[in-house]
């Protein structure tokens, strides 16, 4: 699942064109329709040609509303860089494209709208010529052109595709089991009270998961989820999410707060970061300037503290560290915008290197500036988890192999990773970086964990009268090889988290749950077993008496023990049954069928299936027409 977002000046077909796309309206403002210009964020969404679903967030175009349009493109994961056929690049095409290089947006399509109105196709290439260039150097100067008309309609079909061809080989958002949905609007609807939306990110939201706002620390529980319009459970990262919030009133959240797990994250006062003044800056950055800070949907006022110099020059790069009027949700890694706020202009952006700095640093200290730049390029550990990231479960040896560090900075690397808990061992060794042994990053082993739980909960609720999941059916579900499987397995074992019963995997504690009605023909079956403990009811008279799945339930439970296909006995009676048999045995040295019969004083039909299982099972052998201990 992925979002794509719109870009480009007022006017230009934006949300026209997701209307001729998705059949829905962005502009959901009355005031929005009567003026026939975006505003705020509009949403949409649409299903590509090969079945992926997309959600869509169309942006305002107009220089007035370009703080919204920050609010909007942060989570996206590709744009539509719309351009108008009969007016070709303009102001805000430019801002907008800049914003789109500064925060790095991954991919992209150029959209030239309103062909309809061109009669002369050389126009139409002396204006992508135009595109091109202004293009060039920027995240989008390989984007595909496509040209269209919303009114005719025309270039539709060849926008879809591209569409689905660009998200193709887009990899998909890491789970990494610390979900945040940076909020981009909040309502109220009735009879379900608050309900905010955003792009989620690095986790999944499930209905009843108890959760925290942030950065005002108020708490509250999921009530319910929607992506699309459709209810779900889970949300999964990536997707456009609508929450529904319980124990929190709609004055007590608003757009650019975020949506955590309790715990999970802390707010900043003060980030440090790297930035790029963008070179069209109508003048330098100095030294306790004020600027707005745009980070993900939110927005404050920051008091910037150039380090290891005094002013930045348009086009120059830099170190800042922002003293945040208001506390943000930041990662390392997150990518920002700073605008001048009067006159009102877009200075530049960067990324976010230390969004927790012990305290207000000199500025002109080199060993900040060497810490900074370390930081920026990541720590010999950094690297590593990195790597242990994107390979998942791996032996330790590859991740040591894909980060590229050498021997002793890999093993300090290594020591630190696992002392900390970033670093997960599968298997037990010394973890040394040329070792065999099993490893995972922390956050993918926070994911599988998740799942596995996820999995045994569903799979226990839908199945209440089974002691557990099969053991390959669970592998299956978690897509794992044996070889991974088998090490995460015995850790959740070892540590407490799940039980093994033979080939079944269960949560501690579970039990099988048989209401009054069950509880009641187990009863009297079992009292039929009582009465003739050796001669007992044939498999299909007990299950007709109590079920098919209520009769596997108890074979599971091990109340019963089957011997064949129609004969069972209850565990208890058979068990004293290969005691009483073994010690003849012993005495005798051999035992038949007739004195095995006579023993018991039952039938040859339950006695001929008892001894074959009894030999099937490596417990006696049968010679002729004896039965000897194996």
């Amino acid at each position: 699942m992925y979002v794509i977002g719109t870009a480009g000046h007022v006017d230009h077909g934006k949300s026209t064109l997701i209307t001729a796309l998705t059949g829905i309206n962005p502009d959901r403002l009355k005031e929005e329709q009567e003026r026939e210009m975006t505003i705020d964020l509009g949403f949409a969404w649409l299903t590509l040609p090969d079945g992926e679903q997309v959600g869509i967030v169309d942006v305002p175009g107009h220089r007035d509303f370009i703080e919204n349009m920050l609010a909007g493109v942060g989570g996206i994961d590709a744009v539509l860089l719309v351009v108008a056929a009969d007016e070709g690049v303009m102001p805000q095409t430019s801002e907008h494209l800049a914003i789109l290089d500064l925060l790095q947006i991954p991919a992209g399509l150029v959209v030239l709208t309103k062909i309809d109105l061109i009669d002369d196709p050389s126009w139409l290439d002396l204006v992508e010529g135009d595109i091109h260039t202004l293009l060039r150097g920027t995240v989008l100067q390989e984007a595909p052109f496509v040209r269209v008309s919303a009114r005719t309609r025309e270039g539709l079909p060849e926008l879809l595709s591209a569409l689905g061809a660009l998200l193709q080989n887009r990899p998909p958002r890491p789970d990494l089991g610390r979900p945040r949905l940076p909020v981009d609007r909040v309502f109220s609807m009735a009879g379900f009270g608050t309900v905010v939306t955003g792009t989620l990110l690095d986790g999944r939201l499930a209905v009843g998961d108890e959760v925290e706002i942030l950065p005002s620390g108020r708490k509250g529980r999921i009530r319910g989820l929607q992506t699309h319009k459709e209810r779900e459970e889970t949300a999964v990262p990536g997707s456009r999410t609508a929450v529904n919030l319980s124990g929190i009133n709609l004055q007590d959240i608003r757009r650019g707060e975020v949506v955590t797990r309790p715990g999970q994250y802390t707010p900043s006062r003060r980030i440090d970061v790297r930035f790029h003044l963008l070179p069209n800056a109508s003048g330098s950055l100095r030294h306790a300037q004020e600027a707005k800070l745009f980070l993900g949907t939110s927005e404050t006022v920051a008091m910037v503290r150039l380090l290891g110099s005094d002013v930045l020059e348009p086009g120059q790069e830099g170190w800042l560290q922002l003293e945040l009027e208001q506390p943000v949700l930041a990662l390392r890694g997150d990518h920002f915008i700073l605008r001048r706020p009067s006159p009102s202009e877009t200075l530049g952006g960067g990324l976010v290197v230390d969004p927790q700095p012990k305290a207000r640093v000199r500025r002109f200290d080199q060993a900040v500036i060497q810490r900074l730049e370390s930081l920026l390029q990541g720590s010999p550990t950094e690297v590593l988890l990195q790597a242990g990231l994107t390979l998942g479960p791996s032996a330790l040896k590859q991740v040591v192999q894909r980060s590229r560090l050498d021997p002793q900075a890999a093993q300090a690397a290594i020591d630190e990773a696992i002392s900390s808990g970033q670093l997960i061992a599968l298997e037990e060794g010394p973890l040394t970086p040329t070792a065999d042994l099993l490893v995972l990053a922390q956050q993918s082993w926070a994911q599988l964990t998740g799942q596995v739980s996820r999995i045994l909960d569903a799979y226990q609720q839908e199945f209440p009268l089974r002691r557990g999941i099969p053991r390959e059916e669970l592998k299956s579900r978690l897509k794992l090889s044996a070889l991974v499987f088998h090490a995460v397995l015995k850790r959740w074992i070892r540590e407490g988290m799940l039980v093994e019963h033979a080939t079944l995997v269960a949560t501690p504690g579970h039990t099988l749950h048989f209401n009054e009605e069950q509880s009641a023909a187990i009863q009297r079956l079992l009292d039929k077993f009582a009465k003739a403990p050796y001669a007992p009811p044939a498999v299909k008279e007990c299950q007709a008496e109590v079920g098919e799945e209520v009769f596997k339930a108890l074979i599971e439970a091990e109340e019963l023990m089957p011997v064949s296909a129609e004969v069972v006995f209850r565990k208890a009676d058979y068990l004293k049954m290969v005691e009483q048999v073994r010690a003849t045995i012993l005495q005798r040295g051999q035992i038949t069928l007739a004195e095995t019969r006579d023993l018991f004083q039952t039938s040859r039909r339950y006695i001929q299936a008892f001894l074959e299982h009894l030999d099937a099972s490596g417990i006696t052998v049968r010679q002729g027409d004896f039965h000897k201990l194996k």
